[in-house]
């Protein structure tokens, strides 16, 4: 209990004298040591690391999960150690609605058809949605969560312990630089010759006295200095080394962030081959909604490459010639036209629907042309041997 009593009392002082340094360097009454511009530019990245780190980690869980009751779900159970029930993401819900709806509605009308369709696209939507949940928090959210509840903290801590150390290293030299002033006075009051025919010759030996004392004050300061800088230039050490292992944390989050976005073109490219099976599967249901009056893109005299490229493709429902059987024995006997012809790049890879139509690779060069009567919306194309039917969508218009 006394041990515990003396230990308790030291820590006491000690924070007393580090409390009173910490105030009189706000005021500007003490010095304060500075450390060197390296030191100052690595615990500046550190602190911008760790600031950017938690935007990026907090936006990209908003991206992931747009519902904030449901990431507090998942934030209470990560912080009891349990395991996040599975949830059923907003596609696969819309997906279970349709195929009710269509049960009750009819299955067999075009209506029930085409909600049954839609609905096991909702459900690979959803599916898809939820593996790239998956994989990105694996790989990108929690290596930024580690580094902030891990590296970070351990940061954190050797700075608190540095600002400790200096507090103490620059009270030691307010003490040593307060004995050698007292020290000094003492010496000049002690160098006075002594009149010993006063009442009072006591004084002389008193200034001695003190001046002796001060001269073992002031040895003391000075080892306390010398441990307090030894203490200091330790940890100085210890917390440069984790602030230039910052470097490595951003090649660790580089790598991550790679990885991030590897698996978000998988989710969309898995979306966009989702959607585009699904609507060549809408487009061959007979008796469905093929389409509006007004041409489902721009016309090719306004369809610039900027405009084309950015557009995401969609397929024309309608046939521009006769039924597909009559229109690839026709195809094989229509002569592109004398002039009107034009290069044309593919955009993105293309699957016949069947034989009338031409199949296309991406960034591929084919010959195109349009025919009188035909939908605006397809073209003939010629690739060698080789004609058929395109869609317009599909293509960059070069010359």
């Amino acid at each position: 209990m006394d041990f515990n009593m003396k230990k308790l009392a030291s820590d006491a002082g000690i924070f007393f004298t580090r409390a009173v340094q910490f105030t009189e360097e706000k005021f500007g009454q003490a010095e304060k040591t500075e450390l060197d511009a390296h030191f100052e530019n690595l615990l500046a990245r550190a602190d911008s690391t760790k600031n950017w780190t938690e935007r990026i980690l907090r936006q990209t869980e908003v991206l992931l999960q747009p519902n904030p009751s449901a990431r507090v779900e998942e934030f209470l159970y990560e912080k009891l150690d349990r395991k996040v029930p599975s949830r059923v993401t907003n596609g696969e819900l819309l997906a279970q609605y349709m195929a009710e709806a269509a049960s009750e509605l009819g299955p067999d009308t075009p209506y029930g058809k085409t909600l049954i369709k839609v609905s096991e696209a909702e459900k690979r939507l959803g599916a898809a949605e939820r593996d790239f949940i998956h994989t990105a928090s694996l790989s990108f959210l929690t290596p930024l969560r580690n580094f902030l509840e891990g590296d970070w903290k351990t940061i954190s801590k050797e700075r608190r312990l540095l600002q400790n150390r200096r507090l103490d290293l620059d009270a030691c030299k307010a003490r040593l630089k307060k004995a050698k002033a007292a020290e000094a006075k003492a010496t000049c009051e002690g160098d006075t010759v002594p009149d010993f025919q006063e009442t009072r010759p006591r004084n002389y030996i008193l200034s001695a006295s003190a001046s002796a004392l001060w001269n073992d004050e002031v040895d003391k300061a000075e080892q306390e200095l010398r441990v307090a800088q030894t203490e200091f230039d330790r940890q100085a050490e210890v917390t440069r080394l984790l602030l230039e292992g910052i470097s490595s944390t951003h090649v660790n989050h580089l790598r991550c962030l790679h990885e991030f976005v590897k698996s978000q073109t998988t989710y969309y490219a898995q979306c966009y081959r989702h959607m585009l099976d699904l609507q060549k599967q809408l487009g061959r249901f007979p008796g469905t909604f093929v389409g509006t009056t007004e041409p489902a893109s721009p016309p090719l005299s306004s369809t610039s490459p900027t405009t084309t490229a950015a557009t995401m493709p969609v397929v024309p429902t309608g046939t521009g010639l006769a039924p597909p059987e009559e229109a690839a024995l026709c195809l094989e006997e229509v002569a592109p036209p004398a002039s009107g012809t034009r290069k044309a790049r593919v955009l993105y890879d293309y699957e016949a629907a069947d034989s009338s139509e031409l199949a296309l690779l991406a960034d591929e060069l084919i010959t195109v042309y349009s025919l009188p009567g035909m939908d605006p919306d397809w073209l003939i194309g010629e690739r060698g041997n080789k004609k058929g039917k395109v869609p317009v969508t599909y293509l960059e218009l070069l010359s």
